[in-house]
């Protein structure tokens, strides 16, 4: 352990009660922090240059929304991947509308489209955008029934992965030779050959795993200029830094269980929390839980990409 730096927050950056924050996001170019609150339906942001008192719900929403993307050419509007299927929806109003559902019309009258809800996902060097799906916690137990799916910038929809449970952390290699994808519940963090220029993977393998006895799932990740991952360890209170390699070689520690996932704005690192799912058992990590933190890591986050969109508008 002498090897690994350690990092330890005491206190958060935003005190905000989320019930699932989520999909952290930077927005370089106004310096803002957007991020979403899976289970209250609300979409978050923040303007860093001015703090946490700058905090507004950029929407408050009807669905659930599990991450977020840009759109290239397009400033005022954000795309999405949601309760039912990807979508568009305007800053300025907060009205959004889906563009591509996930399920098939025979699906949704099978009731899957009740039964599951969108979860993490990223944008690759080429525009495309993926989205994992889970069973929804509030209807179903989640188990490994869901899809990753890929959206093309013509709107064509691909299954890439199925049997998924609770899809998590995705990003590529900065040569975007390699894939990293979650799913939570496995323990495990995957890494796949991948081919940027069709968009498909192969070749699946464990990169880092949380091994059987230590607490804790990997949940949402972020990369940095270096290659290497930021993991959240949700269940643990930890956010771990995991080499291209697989080694651990920095620990940050923070005062809630629950972080979720991490993002780069400069050389800070954000992290989303949820609430306590154990409030009796661990009433210490109560009191920050579902809160917004920030470290200063000194190193900056690769490039994020933005979602390649021309269509209709909300």
């Amino acid at each position: 352990m002498s090897d690994i730096k350690i990092y330890t927050v005491d206190e958060p950056y935003l005190k905000i009660d989320c019930g699932l924050g989520e999909g952290p996001f930077w927005e370089e170019a106004t310096n803002t922090l957007r991020f979403v609150d899976v289970i209250k339906q609300k979409l978050h942001a923040i303007d860093l240059n001015k703090g946490p008192e700058s905090h507004k719900v950029l929407a408050d929403l009807d669905i659930s929304i599990g991450v977020t993307a840009d759109i290239e050419g397009d400033d005022d509007h954000i795309f999405f991947g949601g309760k039912h299927g990807y979508g568009i929806l305007s800053r300025s109003t907060g009205k959004y509308k889906y563009i591509r559902k996930y399920w098939s019309e025979k699906e949704v009258a099978d009731g899957k489209e009740k039964l599951f809800r969108g979860n993490d996902g990223a944008v690759d060097a080429r525009g495309r955008f993926f989205v994992g799906t889970m069973n929804d916690p509030l209807v179903k137990s989640p188990e490994p029934e869901g899809t990753l799916f890929r959206l093309d910038p013509d709107l064509t929809l691909h299954r890439v992965l199925e049997d998924v449970h609770i899809p998590n952390g995705m990003s590529w290699s900065n040569d975007n030779k390699t894939m990293y994808y979650t799913d939570s519940p496995t323990k495990n963090v995957f890494a796949f050959d991948y081919d940027i220029d069709t968009g498909s993977f192969s070749n699946k393998r464990v990169f880092y795993r949380v091994e059987e006895g230590e607490h804790g799932v990997p949940d949402g990740h972020a990369q940095d200029t270096e290659g290497y991952l930021w993991i959240a360890i949700h269940g643990a209170g930890k956010v771990l830094r995991v080499s291209p390699q697989g080694k651990k070689v920095a620990e940050i520690r923070l005062p809630t269980r629950c972080p979720t996932c991490p993002e780069f704005a400069g050389e800070d690192l954000y992290i989303t929390s949820a609430a306590e799912e154990m409030p009796d058992q661990f009433p210490e990590s109560t009191k920050l839980h579902g809160s917004l933190f920030k470290v200063h890591v000194g190193v900056r986050g690769a490039p994020s990409y933005r979602f390649k969109y021309n269509g209709e508008k909300p």
